[in-house]
């Protein structure tokens, strides 16, 4: 049984292309979802930690602390005014007043 380079050729292309192939991929889904990458000795590539980086860390963390706080002081406002208009006294407002209205 003798395999000659012109049978074992595409066999080996097609495994590097695969190869290759899955690497692509595998690079791509983890930029997608946020993990770093790796240079061949193990030194983060991808992303780079600078002070830059640091800082506008601290600032979004801020913000969003800031927005939580909003949030919040929204919530507590919409909670009021829905107890103010399921409240009887307010429904039996509007009854009258729709008693008030001539009727056409």
């Amino acid at each position: 049984m003798d395999i000659s380079f012109n049978q074992l050729a595409p066999f080996v292309m097609m495994m590097g292309t695969l190869g290759i192939g899955g690497w692509v991929l595998t690079t791509w889904l983890r930029i997608k979802h946020g993990y770093p990458l790796d240079g061949a000795w193990g030194q983060a590539i991808y992303p780079k930690s600078s002070d830059e980086t640091i800082e506008r860390v601290k600032l979004l963390s801020t913000e969003n602390a800031q927005l939580r706080a909003e949030l919040g002081a929204i919530k507590d406002r919409l909670a009021t005014v829905e107890r103010i208009v399921t409240d009887d006294s307010h429904r039996l407002t509007q009854e009258i007043d729709a008693l008030r209205l001539p009727k056409n």
